[in-house]
């Protein structure tokens, strides 16, 4: 089979086809392929692609029926919960997270999201039983397209030009203290008898992600779910431990812990707050995703963060820091 013929990013289909759909369109109607297993998750986490009208996006495939059971969280909702985390993460009217949507799949319903990087290929290791063609001509979506606009109003924090490699986020270091332009999170121990400090970068994309994980509740921030790309966009992906009615803030971006939020996250938050007022549109779609409970808990949070106008601490009853870390 050949591969789905290419249309250029915000450009228009053949004459008398509508403009090419969104990328939510594609990755919720779309023929969903998985093309392989990622290996390393714990709970079933399949990379494929989606296509709908001659666009194909690569994307990862998370079925409801892979999902491990917690002890803290109702079964089969991890997925539901990554879809709320972007809706919320867009009505602060930030760009962090990749598209998610829920749909019927493989194995039945689950969660969709794009994937964001290129595409594994049949020689990546963390991929098992890589099946079907080489994913040559995916289109890998761009700042152009819907739901994949600018992060926030503000210009990321990195000098990087597109085509570069990101800036690293986070770093052990063998000091007492981090250096300029880095903050430090806790020490880690790298050896026996050795520790080394954990540090992250003074970065206005993380301080956004760590104002939303603490908005969501997250309790699994690692290392390895931050995803910055070489146009100094950052993404998170890995919701699914989040709102919980408890505290379970659980992040490896503790740096401004205590410190007064910066004035874009009290209109982040404030945006927000209206968001979630009974009978809107957010309101309504929360309510299909998590429980009554979770979503008063939710606003909770976020009154409370307005209220301090400062960054959360640590308290003490949860572990938290995430392992493993990375």
């Amino acid at each position: 089979m050949s591969a789905p013929e290419r249309i250029p990013t915000g450009a228009v289909s053949p004459v008398g086809a509508a403009v090419e759909p969104a990328l939510e369109r594609v990755l919720e109607r779309g023929e969903l392929t998985p093309r392989g297993r990622l290996t390393g998750a714990s709970n079933a986490v399949l990379f494929g692609s989606v296509e709908l009208d001659g666009r194909a996006l690569p994307c990862v495939w998370k079925p409801v029926a892979g999902e491990r059971p917690l002890w803290d969280f109702p079964d089969g909702t991890l997925a539901a919960r990554e879809v709320a985390a972007r809706e919320v993460c867009r009505a602060m009217g930030w760009e962090l997270i990749p598209p998610t949507v829920l749909r019927e799949g493989p194995g039945g319903p689950g969660m969709c999201q794009l994937w964001i990087g290129p595409p594994p290929d049949g020689e990546d290791p963390d991929v098992e039983a890589f099946a079907g063609e080489d994913p040559e001509g995916f289109d890998v979506p761009g700042p152009g397209d819907p739901g994949i606009g600018d992060p926030d109003t503000g210009e990321p924090d990195t000098d990087d030009p597109a085509g570069e490699e990101p800036v690293p986020l986070l770093a052990l270091i063998d000091a007492e203290e981090p250096g300029p332009g880095w903050r430090a999170v806790g020490r880690a121990e790298v050896g026996p008898g050795r520790t080394a400090l954990l540090v992250h970068a003074d970065d206005g994309r993380l301080r956004r992600l760590a104002v939303l994980d603490a908005v969501i509740n997250n309790g699994d921030r690692k290392g390895g779910h931050l995803l910055p790309r070489p146009d100094g966009r950052l993404y998170a992906i890995d919701h699914g431990v989040t709102f919980h009615t408890e505290d379970r803030l659980r992040t490896l971006l503790w740096g401004w812990a205590g410190e007064p939020l910066p004035p874009a996250a009290l209109t982040a938050l404030r945006a927000l707050e209206a968001a979630l007022e009974p009978g809107t549109a957010l309101a309504t779609r929360m309510a299909e995703l998590l429980t009554a409970a979770e979503i008063e808990a939710l606003r909770d949070r976020a009154g409370a963060l307005l209220a301090s106008g400062r960054h959360p601490a640590p308290g003490g009853e949860w572990p938290p820091i995430p392992w493993p870390p990375i």
